[in-house]
């Protein structure tokens, strides 16, 4: 696949705020950031991570070309030449560590750490944070609609309705990765390997001067991949019934009805009958697929309504991340040099939310060796050693819940991606990350990754984390 440059994929105030460090001669001074969430989407008690392998292709192809000099030259800040000569002279030389793509994620946890010049790292702020927040959505709300499927099929139909060619592309790797098992995207197939389906529309049947015409001149042109869209006109009393005649006419051919798809009504009746009439007639092994406009509420209705649907095409619903359009992700400053030593940072807020965790950090997954289960993650200090010793998590926001934790395993989730700007990491396959995903959601409880009023995981940090970014906080609230 090939990657554009995008480098000037970013927000102005990140030009403006390396220009002010190139002024000031403070923008080879070292910066630690780190990027992670502040919320599940959708309510859910987890977030998958995605988009590590388009952050990678963007800095392995970061770079300011001459049209992009240029484009600055012109911008009304009147940039000096010497900044834009240090543009053309740019290229990432930092370290970045991340979460394996497919990585079952929560709040408050850095996903995503970069240690870089400020000059660097200021600047793949805006790239990063659109990359992992969008994809991390649409694979959340993918495995969410995963969970209430069980074996069925899932097919990625959203490219119509996605904001954009980019956003339907990654979103379908988003899908694969949680679960779904295709996608209607031909160029998705084509860059990242996803095997593509696809049926056909209304405008098929109504381009012919019957309905049955049209099912028969569709299944003689793919006979080994007929699907059959039977609510163009009435489906239970024309669309089923002109469905078997067709597979009939296959089977004197060695070949079968594959399915029969509905696209409005009343899903779960129709998909009774219907599943009764194909089985009247011979034809139990023919799937009957569904769309229009469903997602993990709606299909869970269906179920519980008796729906006889195996196979499902979802669109709109996925591709936007709908009832939770946006992943609130952020990329907050951690520490900073300072007299040639990384100092500790915070953002504080009235909203506790929204402070930061300062320092260089590890994210450890807590895992116990008799239930193989997650008791938590746990966030320490680079230079704190996990694994040796009885472990105290507790909730840094209300310290007095505790427990002790002393038969574990910890699994140091951040991977070393780049090191002094050298990719380091091995990218997988699509299919290694979807494997991995479906290995890393074994370690978590159900209670966790239940749809409605789920557990919530605790994100705890170690003492000596904890005491430093009290200790901060004081520090700023007397000065």
């Amino acid at each position: 696949m090939e990657y554009e440059n995008l480098t000037l994929h970013t927000d102005k105030y990140q030009i403006n705020m390396m220009y002010a460090h190139w002024k000031n001669n403070s923008h080879n001074r070292e910066a630690i950031f780190d990027a992670y969430i502040r919320n599940n989407p959708f309510h859910n008690g987890y977030t998958v991570f995605a988009g590590l392998e388009r952050v990678v292709h963007y800095i392995n192809n970061l770079t300011f070309t001459e049209e992009d000099i240029d484009f600055l030259r012109q911008q009304e800040e009147n940039y000096e030449e010497g900044f834009l000569d240090e543009l053309r002279q740019l290229s990432f030389t930092g370290t970045i560590y991340a979460m394996h793509e497919g990585e079952i994620v929560f709040p408050d946890e850095p996903l995503i750490r970069v240690q870089a010049r400020i000059f660097e790292a200021q600047l793949i702020e805006t790239a990063i944070l659109n990359m992992m927040n969008y994809q991390s959505l649409i694979a959340t709300k993918a495995s969410r609609i995963k969970q209430v499927v069980d074996d069925d099929t899932l097919i990625e139909f959203g490219t119509r309705r996605a904001q954009e060619a980019d956003a339907s592309i990654w979103g379908a790797r988003a899908a694969y990765i949680a679960g779904f098992h295709a996608t209607s995207n031909m160029r998705a197939g084509k860059l990242f390997g996803i095997p593509t389906q696809g049926t056909n529309a209304h405008s098929w049947i109504q381009d012919h001067d019957t309905e049955e015409e049209a099912f028969m001149n569709f299944a003689r042109a793919l006979p080994d991949q007929t699907v059959l869209l039977v609510d163009t006109y009435d489906t239970l009393q024309s669309g089923i019934p002109n469905a078997i005649k067709i597979g009939k006419q296959l089977e004197e051919y060695g070949k079968k009805l594959k399915a029969v798809r509905l696209d409005s009504g009343d899903l779960a009746r129709l998909s009774i009958e219907g599943r009764r009439m194909l089985d009247e007639a011979g034809m139990e092994d023919v799937q009957i697929m569904a769309s229009n406009d469903l997602d993990e509420e709606v299909i869970m209705h269906l179920k519980l309504q008796g729906a006889k649907i195996t196979a499902w095409g979802i669109g709109t619903k996925l591709i936007t991340g709908a009832r939770s359009p946006s992943l609130g992700g952020v990329y907050k400053l951690v520490a900073r040099e300072k007299d040639n030593a990384l100092v500790p940072v915070i953002k504080l807020s009235d909203d506790l939310a929204k402070i930061s965790t300062p320092g260089s950090k590890k994210v450890y997954r807590i895992i116990n060796r008799k239930t193989q289960k997650s008791e938590g993650d746990y966030v320490a200090l680079d230079h704190e050693v996990v694994n040796d010793k009885p472990l105290k998590m507790f909730d840094p926001i209300f310290p007095q819940k505790f427990k002790y934790v002393d038969d574990y395993d910890a699994v140091d989730l951040l991977q070393p991606i780049f090191v002094d700007g050298k990719q380091v990491y091995q990218l997988p396959s699509l299919e290694d990350i979807h494997s991995y995903h479906e290995q890393q959601l074994a370690f978590i409880w159900e209670e966790t990754l239940r749809l409605l009023n789920p557990q919530t995981y605790y994100v705890d940090l170690s003492y000596e984390l904890w005491k430093m970014k009290q200790d901060i906080i004081e520090k700023n609230s007397l000065e």
